[in-house]
């Protein structure tokens, strides 16, 4: 009898050690983290990590993308009203560009299709470079487009496979209510609509000038100009959408200011059109 009490004493022994191990290695873990997020804190000079990402807000539609398919985003919008396109053939090209890159500037695809549109050089897109170049990119799509008769009233989806001819022709539907809410912020329907986030890192370089890039997207005079209001807020959604490649912390335009946090804010200022601040070199 002794014996059987002694090995029950034993075996809740071996129980309590191994229940005691768990224990430890997940309060080590859980310490170990807590390590890491204070290291990765100070080393943000005692600011939390932001996390890159850009936001369309348009009534009670909400989608979320990150720098790269805002950047895409905001220059085929550009490029739509350069031309003189409505709003509806940005609203189509931006859905078209949702299916055949989800707004990523691709070097590959199927065959010897590349770049947002998925353009093929052997029928006529042009050469490689010139794909890959999302404005040039873009003007040859809405070059296409505006030969379709009729496409003014048609569908977004029956329009972009008039452009396209996919094999999957009813694919560009399930993008087009994100596109229409895409283009609505980028071309200026409904302001402050468009928006970005990311942390601004410190740089011993001074950041380089928007102005050619935008002088090639607008035209020049873009900025501290008298400007119309929906061509106002296509050029700003283009800064907001380009404002990590530039360093741009701040782009002010009709009593608003967007800052790298994330939103747009109410500000006073006596600026007659666009005018920005970008960070200075540490």
């Amino acid at each position: 009898m002794r014996r059987a009490k002694h090995a029950v004493a034993g075996q809740l022994v071996v129980r309590w050690n191994r229940r005691t191990a768990i224990w430890a290695i997940v309060i080590v873990v859980v310490l170990a983290g807590i390590a890491g997020g204070i290291a990765i804190w100070a080393l943000g000079g005692g600011k939390p990590r932001v996390s890159p990402r850009c936001r369309v807000d348009v009534g009670s539609s909400h989608y979320a993308m990150d720098l790269e398919q805002a950047a895409n985003a905001t220059t085929i919008a550009a490029v739509g009203k350069q031309v003189g396109l409505p709003d509806h053939a940005v609203t189509i090209a931006l859905a078209t560009a949702l299916q055949e890159s989800n707004l990523h500037n691709l070097s590959y695809g199927d065959r010897d299709s590349l770049g947002l549109f998925q353009q093929r050089p052997s029928q006529g897109w042009g050469t490689r470079a010139q794909i890959l170049d999302p404005r040039t990119s873009s003007a040859a799509f809405f070059k296409a487009l505006a030969r379709v008769p009729g496409w003014q009233t048609m569908s977004v989806t029956d329009a972009a496979q008039a452009v396209q001819h996919s094999n999957a022709s009813q694919a560009y539907a399930v993008w087009a209510p994100m596109a229409r809410a895409l283009a609505i912020a980028t071309t200026g329907e409904v302001p402050a609509g468009f928006a970005c986030q990311f942390a601004v890192s410190p740089s011993k370089l001074r950041p380089a000038s928007p102005e050619p890039a935008l002088t090639e997207a607008f035209g020049p005079s873009t900025l501290n100009v008298p400007v119309a209001s929906a061509r106002g807020w296509t050029i700003a959604s283009w800064l907001v959408g380009h404002a990590e490649e530039y360093r741009i912390i701040s782009v002010r335009f009709a009593g608003r200011q967007w800052t790298p946090n994330g939103t747009w804010r109410s500000f006073t200022t006596t600026d007659t059109g666009i005018a920005i601040t970008q960070a200075t070199a540490a």
